[in-house]
């Protein structure tokens, strides 16, 4: 089957942004030369089209029609696996402006640099212009943007993450500006690979990667990187956070967002499912969103959210009905699969999936693999693209333009010791500072020393498009304008460990005594303890008075060191020092209250 181009609609030719769109897509194609120029509009027609290609071509294998219906296998290159965070830039009009914590390139010298990249790599190819919506249609909070690419691997993630097309187009007479994306596979050479962001300029320019955050460009790079530097200017935040909707017994919805680094549990609690106890009393919790939040005020003085996003690119491996059921109903059908196994009998599997491994499949590189060959049948940043309204606990507000007002923000990280299991912050500026200093320790997937302690403040170190000191800035900003309104922000951990090195809590669906007493507390409800770090649950408030857990585990759950607090502030003072330049005072004097509310707690003990 030949590629087929498309026109663009003619509703385009009637205002000022829709002009700029064609002047754009007309240099863009000068640049690139492609043969076909192929306008994307989300039809299911297209869709099938697209998917006919990508099989005939080898990208895409159809998978069982019964298990896995219209669903498809990808593999990537054995390179281009990951975001790559050092070819990553932000080029921003001063290197002051990106930080310390972001590669900068002079955005002048970098656009030049990449145009010649991007110089004639489109020819021989199709290039596919795929309008996206990123947010629910008719939101004020929602933007549009605009991928010009040579991937059609691209525009069929893209059209399960985003909602492309026609649907983004009817968009453009309601907005002021849209994000322009390039984006072009190149020749998968890691040397030539760039991901690179111009703030000012609303462009983002992608060449010589086909996966993840680094093709998908209107995941982190639009709706993280662009949107967070855009929200600082516009007085609204973009963040690396999940959002879900708790139901408790008496019919009151409470909205959460949250959080967390990779690897610490941030997909499973957006998909939670109570334990039996808890749904027989009345309790429920909602999916919105497990990924990416955009918070603006609404007109009652509140931070209201929406998600941007319409799918979920979900990590596969350790993903199963134990850990995640309502993930792996997500992708039950229409679903991209890449870099996983693949059976002999064209359905999929990844470590951790539920079940006895298979006795033989193919791996993720293509290679015959057996349980004992000693290797990963899966790459561990395998994924899933799958669409949200297949989400059995999706919200019915998922779509709702307005959003959803957040009353508590969570804040969580992987510690095997010093950090209990919940604590609320005292302030909202203490909560900033709880976020600022957010740390987890490396897990065998990340890159570091196993147990190393890294800071990843707000779960945002590789997504911010600014100076991290400055978005520090603009959080106790925004608590200054909301101030009373705010969401009351909290500190969680599923990971401490005893002893002998064995994890405390059980975590999952146990999660949910956490959120029952986050909700109790935003509802002026609920008992806490105070401590030097915030306010502790007591044990009756998590309801584990009435199991059977000794009660030497409950007090190691809610435990706070102050010798090992101690060092925790030394730790945060020395990170602290990396922003200087920029550092909100408020931060160190907050460093400076917990040294002395630990100092206090001595004298009085």
């Amino acid at each position: 089957m030949q590629p087929f181009g498309t026109l663009p609609p003619t509703m385009l030719q009637t205002s000022d942004l829709n002009r700029e769109l064609m002047a754009w897509v007309e240099e863009t194609s000068e640049l690139t030369k492609p043969d076909i120029i192929h306008w994307c509009t989300g039809s299911e027609a297209e869709s099938e089209r697209l998917n006919d290609l990508l099989t005939k071509d080898g990208t895409f294998i159809p998978l069982d029609p019964i298990r896995h219906p219209n669903s498809f296998y990808a593999r990537s290159d054995v390179n281009d696996v990951a975001r790559v965070e050092g070819r990553t830039f932000i080029c921003s009009a001063t290197e002051q402006d990106a930080g310390p914590s972001n590669n900068w390139m002079d955005p002048i010298q970098m656009r030049e640099f990449m145009n010649g990249l991007f110089d004639g790599c489109m020819t021989g190819r199709v290039m596919y212009v795929i309008p996206y919506l990123m947010g629910p249609p008719g939101s004020s909070m929602a933007q549009v943007g605009v991928v010009i690419t040579d991937s059609a691997y691209v525009v069929a993630n893209m059209r399960i993450m985003t909602r492309i097309g026609s649907v983004a187009l009817e968009e453009f007479p309601h907005k002021a500006s849209f994000v322009k994306g390039m984006h072009s596979t190149g020749v998968l050479d890691p040397e030539q690979r760039y991901i690179c962001h111009f703030p000012e300029l609303g462009l983002i320019m992608s060449f010589s990667s086909n996966y993840g955050g680094n093709a998908l460009l209107g995941k982190k790079c639009h709706a993280l990187r662009l949107a967070s530097a855009q929200a600082r200017q516009e007085g609204w935040m973009a963040e690396h956070m999940l959002i879900l909707g708790i139901t408790s017994p008496d019919g009151v919805k409470t909205y959460v967002a949250g959080a967390f680094p990779s690897a610490c549990g941030k997909t499973n609690l957006a998909m939670i499912v109570p334990p039996d106890v808890d749904q027989a009393k009345g309790w429920k919790v909602e999916c919105i969103g497990d990924d990416i939040a955009w918070l603006s005020f609404g007109e009652d003085g509140r931070l209201w959210a929406i998600n941007p996003e319409a799918g979920f690119f979900g990590v596969a491996p350790g993903t199963s009905m134990t850990t995640n059921p309502n993930a792996m109903l997500s992708c039950r059908a229409n679903t991209i699969f890449t870099n996983v196994a693949l059976r002999d009998d064209r359905t999929i599997w990844w470590e951790g999936m539920d079940g006895p491994p298979p006795e033989s499949c193919t791996d993720w590189t293509g290679q015959p693999w057996t349980p004992g060959c000693g290797r990963p049948a899966a790459h561990p940043n395998s994924r899933f693209t799958a669409p949200a309204r297949q989400c059995p606990a999706i919200s019915p507000e998922w779509q709702n333009p307005e959003g959803v007002p957040i009353s508590a923000i969570i804040f969580g990280g992987r510690r095997s010791t010093t950090v209990p299991l919940v604590s609320e912050s005292l302030s909202w500026q203490h909560g900033t500072y709880v976020g600022a200093t957010l740390t987890s320790e490396n897990t065998a997937a990340a890159a570091g020393t196993v147990g190393q302690l890294r800071y990843d403040p707000m779960a945002m170190l590789p997504f911010c498009g600014y100076h991290m000191a400055d978005y520090w800035q603009h959080w106790l900003n925004m608590g200054k304008h909301g101030g009373d309104q705010m969401p009351t922000i909290y500190h969680v951990n599923w990971f401490r460990k005893d002893e002998a090195g064995k994890l405390i809590w059980p975590g999952y669906r146990q999660n949910m005594r956490v959120l029952k007493w986050i909700v109790d507390r935003v509802r002026q409800r609920g008992d806490a303890v105070a401590s030097p770090i915030g306010m502790l649950p007591t044990p009756q408030a998590l309801e584990i008075s009435g199991t059977d857990w000794p009660q030497e585990t409950v007090k190691e759950l809610l435990a706070v060191d102050r010798e090992e607090w101690y060092k925790e502030v030394d730790r945060r003072e020395e990170f602290f020092a990396n922003f200087a330049t920029n550092l909100p005072p408020e931060l160190l004097r907050e460093n400076e209250a917990l040294r002395k509310r630990l100092q206090d707690e001595q004298l009085r003990f």
